[in-house]
């Protein structure tokens, strides 16, 4: 049996003008109500037994499930008053599965849920939360992971001005071993999930994994969220974002094409954006194609910066590239470096690797994850590197002018075309593929 927990405790306040005196869950997206919807997917992939829990409108959500025919068992458990995310499902705990999804009553999503399932009894974790890149971090609950996929860190908004955070978003959707939640029943009868309790847990030393996505999911409580969602329905987006859809793409090289060529960057105060970069990148994002950041990064043989450090320098990229509304779909980086016998150096990674750029490990790394079609996608990067690796990939690439603009010399390798910046080379390749089939322009978020 695989269980599902709905929070659908919500009044819908903000959503009031749409709900015609209905609760906030059985609000109509697209001509069907929010909670069918829900329910629905679940179903579809394997969830067998749905608890759905309440206290407003108890009697009129009851109603509507009674007349559903759907194959999963759904048991409604009213909890009498509010208690936040986290009080109301450990308020019921007893009643739960020794393992349980959790789903907010406010959430539209198409997910291959049976794969977040699969990573997470991979992992062993005692919670998966999904996380996903969007074009507004400095309003949205970020979390930090270390490079083995462990949540280190929760940061709610509102954000500090200069901070430089990672672009990973909680979207309030959750895989939970009931072990995780027992010992805090008696701790915390009212709370949040992504503000009180998680925190707490990592603090203690809960084993909290993040599973970062591409796939759609949305918070839809607020009209313009609602408006969004549906138009984003009615153009296929939704449907085209699925992780057995494959996913055209733009591998992006960083220094020299993103960002100023700067020498060996250590620093985060040393990464300064191309003029023109972070609308570049937005364009990407709502011509729905798959970003992912492919970088050489022997700073890290070499001893100069420690994994923290690069972190710290990707977050202020992606801080800035929040700031214009892009986001980075996946970041690879090669920590190697195949010349040995330099002080400080860490030799673990001084030697030969197939991740290095001309090599293509990190290509094929992304197209496994992200399901890539390398066939529709492009490579973007300022070396001759850059362009033999995306020959090597089988993939169309664009050298730019900027940072090296190809004038390393180190390999004999032909671009399908260059342009004066990362700024004409998106403008090139969108009027060279043209949209998605029914897109509309509405980028995930």
């Amino acid at each position: 049996m695989t269980q599902a927990v709905i929070l659908a405790g919500g009044k819908g306040t903000r959503l009031a003008s749409r709900l015609n005196g209905k609760p906030k869950p059985l609000v109509d997206v697209d001509g069907i109500p929010l909670l069918q919807r829900q329910i629905e997917a679940l179903c579809q992939h394997g969830i067998d037994d749905i608890v759905i829990l309440v206290n407003h409108a108890a009697d009129q959500i009851q109603q509507f499930v009674d007349a559903l025919q759907v194959t999963a068992t759904i048991t409604l458990i009213d909890d009498g008053e509010p208690r936040g995310t986290a009080g109301a499902t450990l308020a019921c705990l007893d009643r739960l599965e020794e393992r349980f999804i959790v789903v907010y009553g406010d959430t539209l999503f198409d997910l291959d849920i049976a794969h977040m399932m699969a990573e997470h009894e991979r992992s062993g974790a005692d919670a998966t939360l999904l996380l996903h890149p969007n074009d507004h971090p400095h309003d949205s609950d970020l979390v930090e992971l270390d490079t083995a996929g462990r949540i280190t860190a929760f940061h709610s908004y509102p954000h500090p001005v200069d901070a430089w955070l990672r672009n990973l978003v909680n979207a309030a959707f959750y895989i939970v071993e009931r072990r995780l939640l027992e010992p805090w029943t008696d701790r915390m009868a009212i709370g949040d999930f992504a503000k009180d309790l998680f925190p707490a847990m990592v603090a203690e030393g809960a084993q909290l994994r993040g599973y970062v996505t591409f796939e759609y999911i949305k918070d839809i409580g607020t009209p313009k969220r609602l408006d969004k969602a549906e138009r984003q329905l009615r153009s296929g987006l939704v449907a085209r974002a699925r992780r057995t859809v494959p996913q055209r793409a733009v591998f992006v090289d960083r220094d020299g094409t993103l960002n100023r060529l700067n020498g060996h960057i250590a620093r985060a105060e040393d990464l300064h954006l191309i003029d023109g970069a972070g609308e570049a990148i937005r364009l990407l994002n709502e011509g729905e194609y798959r970003v992912v950041l492919v970088t050489n990064q022997p700073v890290l043989a070499r001893g100069d910066v420690d994994e923290a450090g690069l972190s710290r320098i990707h977050a202020r990229l992606e801080s800035e590239l929040g700031q214009a509304g892009a986001f980075l779909d996946a970041v690879y980086y090669c920590p190697h470096h195949p010349h040995a016998g330099y002080p400080g150096e860490v030799p673990d990674l001084k030697r030969d690797c197939d991740c290095r750029k001309p090599g293509t490990g990190m290509i094929v790394a992304a197209c496994e994850r992200l399901n890539i079609d390398l066939d529709g996608s492009w490579m973007i990067g300022d070396s001759t590197a850059d362009i033999a690796m995306a020959n090597a990939a089988g993939l169309r690439s664009i050298l730019v002018e900027t940072g090296e603009g190809g004038r390393d010399g180190k390999y004999q390798a032909q671009p399908t075309t260059t342009a004066l910046s990362i700024v004409e080379a998106v403008e090139f390749l969108i009027r060279h593929d043209g949209p998605h089939s029914g897109s509309t322009q509405e980028q995930q978020s």
